[in-house]
């Protein structure tokens, strides 16, 4: 399996911030945000992992990660030349995965989470994806997952009206009929091919498992007020032991 780290975009919402540099660049406690998505890389036993990033920034993740040796990794890099969407970051990852099943996490994820499990049953699975899910007091800001027993029968995004409380986190992953999936995909209204609409093409065809995400999760680069609640929560789990 094949892994691949989401770390682009303008991230205007953590201005001035990141007005002169990558939000996967800032710290989170004693480490730059892009690291803790290459450890859970590490954790889950994804030794090739290709980084996407925007062209503005890419020499400092280079000078920074280097070869990724210090992870344990073997990174490669990618650019992602225009605000074209997750999905469309996605698609850029092609000729790297090949026809491998993928990992893709996005870069500023944090989470306590041993994915090495999922990843393992994943590989052994004929085909599919699978979206890892969490419990959020306010789903409306998210992508919400509506079940049927075990059965994925939708995921919508920022819903005015959630269907649950549960919600798709960063981490996806996907057999090699994404390909094909992502050339059907249409821009949304804002102009970028979204990650939700790739999820649900598999979800009506009946292949998207959704998995529990256990322990501490939190989207860090949403807003500022999110960026200091995971520098907080990081040093306490860091001192447990539990990161």
């Amino acid at each position: 399996m094949k892994g691949v780290v989401l770390a682009g975009g303008r991230a205007t919402r953590l201005r001035p911030l990141t007005k002169v540099t990558n939000k996967h660049l800032l710290p989170i406690y004693d480490q730059p945000l892009i690291y803790y998505p290459l450890q859970a890389m590490a954790r889950a036993g994804v030794r090739d992992v290709l980084v996407i990033t925007n062209p503005e920034h890419a020499g400092h993740f280079i000078q920074l990660l280097g070869s990724g040796r210090d992870f344990g990794l073997q990174l490669a890099y990618e650019l992602q030349e225009e605000a074209g969407g997750l999905a469309q970051a996605v698609s850029l990852a092609e000729s790297f995965v090949g026809q491998e099943k993928m990992l893709v996490l996005l870069g500023d994820n944090i989470f306590t989470h041993d994915l090495r499990p999922s990843v393992e049953r994943f590989s052994a699975q004929e085909r599919g994806a699978v979206i890892f899910g969490v419990e959020m007091e306010h789903p409306e800001h998210y992508g919400v997952i509506e079940m049927e027993g075990e059965r994925v029968v939708g995921i919508e995004e920022k819903p005015t009206a959630p269907r649950s409380n549960l919600v798709q986190t960063g981490i996806y992953m996907y057999d090699e009929r994404v390909w094909t999936h992502l050339q059907g995909l249409e821009p949304s209204a804002r102009g970028e091919l979204e990650i939700t609409d790739l999820n649900n093409i598999y979800v009506s065809d009946g292949t998207m498992r959704c998995e529990t995400l256990r322990g501490y999760w939190i989207d860090a680069g949403t807003s500022h007020d999110e960026l200091l609640a995971a520098n907080v929560a990081v040093a306490e789990l860091r001192s447990r032991g539990e990161i």
